[in-house]
């Protein structure tokens, strides 16, 4: 019956214009008032810089994570000019381990577009956030909303999971006829007032309560109105994106080291996987000017990207010299104990830590 009922519901609320409640906002205020995070470091002295790194950080990765990320970030590129004039390398190796590293490409690109035409400001309308480099709608509104306080809508990851069982929206919010529901009901929903504590609110909720997994209804405090808490099937909702069989590839990643020590590391090219960052050697041909002796394999390190498993297989080398003469801007040799800053592919990390322990 109730899987009868629900399927009602969210039929209705297709066919008929949204209406909005203020008993939403209300209530999600209300709680944010009194259990809302208001301590995370990009919470304080809020401006529009801060607001758009920790949301860009904030895309896939979860809040503990980002903090440490986010003040060492922040540390050492403390304004937009600062981002915009670093090295990309220098940004990346601040990005080391947050993953996604399209991520700190283009906002080392957004910084250099904002300086370069909108005199160093980042633009308060949505409009135009959204023609620069790595800024979706979601993140617009974000930063529009936080920073500026304007009317503007968001639907991140977590606000979409809040929406999808509070009104029982079917269907994978990856496809757009569903997100653009789920925009509605996030627009129809957005108070004119406090929208800043509200777009805050409704991310809080969803991180820390509307959970995927074991969500918290009994303190939630939409569970009067959640309909698909009234039909006991909140954990079909949002509906899971289709399965398919993520395909497993392979590799073999070279170690050489010198007699100081040091590793050789290879710049990747500045499109495709691990873009721009410093990785192992992966063809052998490569490095057969840098080893002698004979190899030792080690186990398999499998690295698993959204849609393809990476089978490692890491082969260490001797090298026949302490340092050979290369191009500086695709050869490196990594010294362990006083390590480059410059942006590595996480596997790599995971190597060269084995290796120096």
């Amino acid at each position: 019956m109730s899987k009868i009922r629900t399927k009602k519901a969210a039929s209705t609320t297709k066919s008929t214009a949204i209406k909005p409640s203020a008993k939403f906002s209300q209530r999600v205020l209300k709680w944010f008032d009194s259990h809302g995070r208001k301590d995370l470091p990009w919470q304080e002295d809020i401006n529009a810089y801060r607001v758009w790194i920790s949301e860009i950080m904030l895309q896939q990765t979860q809040v503990k994570t980002v903090i440490p990320y986010y003040q060492n970030f922040m540390q050492r590129f403390p304004d937009i000019q600062t981002l915009s004039n670093a090295e990309q390398d220098d940004v990346l190796h601040y990005w080391s381990g947050l993953g996604y590293y399209s991520r700190a490409r283009n906002l080392h690109k957004t910084a250099q577009q904002v300086c370069e035409q909108f005199n160093g400001e980042l633009p308060a309308s949505v409009e135009q956030l959204v023609t620069l480099p790595g800024i979706g709608r979601s993140t617009a509104g974000a930063i529009a909303a936080i920073a500026f306080s304007q009317h503007c809508s968001i639907l991140d990851g977590n606000v979409k999971r809040v929406l999808a069982r509070h009104f029982v929206v079917e269907g994978w919010p990856g496809q757009s006829k569903i997100a653009d529901t789920l925009w509605d009901y996030a627009e129809a929903h957005t108070p004119k007032k406090r929208v800043a504590d509200y777009t805050q609110a409704m991310m809080d909720l969803g991180a820390t309560l509307c959970t995927r997994s074991k969500p918290d209804c009994p303190n939630c405090p939409l569970n009067h109105s959640c309909m698909a808490l009234a039909a006991d099937e909140v954990k079909l909702y949002p509906g899971k994106k289709p399965k398919k069989t993520i395909p497993v590839r392979s590799t073999e990643m070279h170690i050489v080291v010198n007699s100081k020590g040091q590793v050789l590391l290879q710049k990747r090219p500045p499109t495709g996987i691990w873009a721009s960052l410093w990785s192992l050697p992966e063809g052998k041909s490569t490095v057969d000017n840098f080893t002698k002796g004979k190899a030792t394999s080690w186990p398999v390190i499998r690295h698993t990207f959204s849609h393809f498993h990476l089978d490692i297989t890491p082969i260490q080398y001797k090298s026949n010299t302490a340092s050979a003469v290369m191009e500086p801007d695709q050869w490196l040799w990594y010294d362990l104990n006083k390590p480059a800053e410059v942006g590595i592919a996480a596997p790599v990390t995971r190597i060269l830590a084995k290796l120096k322990a």
